[in-house]
């Protein structure tokens, strides 16, 4: 129950900040974000319907249509945060935009965005219908889901370069692209985490020297070259991004020819990721 509570509240804050992101920031300068809610932007600039009706109208659809490919806990979170976000632009569309500045509105507004979206995604739902359609497409067309959501705003961005000036379309990229990355710093979080594999014949000496220098747990995994068909193993461990330079030093100095395989790990979760103290 708590578990849920937690959802619908942090889904209920990015959900707001979308809208105030819209609302505040950007629509005062002809400015869009991509997806449906770029669609919905152009269209209220065109009629006199308001944003907040074509963000619940064009959104709901997809995901009605996508409700067996999502799942009925994703589908409740996503409606709730488009019902919010609805409202949030309903209630602040007469409201002044804040920054008096198209260059500040960019920067802020792609920036807010960003994290409201990040926290919803972050806590099981989303803010546009956009992944809905380019899922359900995909699999028709056989298609990567992030071709047809980069191919869907190439033709939005190109769209509201006719519909406002071919400069707001430019600022548009500029805050979709901030958008994107806050959304990933959101999703992800700030501590990246590592995953290393390392290949050495100085196998235990090295896995000893990474829990004696850098407290970190490893794992040893049983191998077979695929060359030489001789029986190893393989060390994992999983550090974060300051300690990767010390990782690759303590490897080195065991073994100069010891194969370090580095990548990037999302989120950590369980296990015995707490750092030991070291001497």
């Amino acid at each position: 129950m708590a578990e849920i509570v937690k959802r619908f509240i942090f889904i209920t804050i990015g959900s707001v900040m979308m809208g105030v992101a819209l609302e505040l920031f950007l629509v005062p300068f002809d400015i869009i974000d991509g997806g449906i809610a770029g669609v919905s932007i152009m269209l209220s600039a065109l009629t006199p319907l308001p944003l907040s009706l074509y963000l619940f109208i064009i959104n709901v659809p997809f995901l009605i249509l996508g409700y067996k490919q999502l799942g009925k806990t994703f589908a409740i979170s996503t409606l709730y945060g488009i019902t919010v976000m609805s409202l949030t632009t309903a209630m602040l569309h007469h409201v002044e935009a804040f920054p008096d500045d198209k260059l500040l509105a960019v920067l802020f507004g792609g920036m807010i965005l960003g994290a409201g979206v990040g926290l919803v995604i972050r806590y099981g739902g989303a803010l546009d219908g956009i992944e809905i359609v380019s899922i359900l497409i995909s699999k028709k067309l056989r298609m990567a889901v992030g071709q047809v959501i980069m191919l869907f705003n190439v033709i939005i961005f190109l769209v509201a370069g006719f519909v406002f000036e071919w400069s707001s379309a430019m600022y548009s990229m500029v805050t979709y692209y901030i958008a994107i990355k806050v959304i990933d710093i959101v999703v992800e979080g700030l501590e990246e985490s590592k995953s290393v594999t390392i290949i050495s014949k100085e196998y235990d000496e090295i896995s000893q020297s990474i829990v004696d220098r850098l407290g970190r747990s490893t794992t040893l995994l049983q191998a077979t070259g695929g060359y030489s068909g001789e029986d190893t193993k393989v060390i994992y461990c999983v550090v974060s991004r300051l300690e990767l330079a010390k990782l690759k030093g303590i490897v080195q100095a065991i073994d100069e020819k010891a194969f370090i395989a580095v990548e990037h790990v999302s989120d950590v979760m369980g296990g015995n990721f707490s750092k030991s103290s070291i001497h």
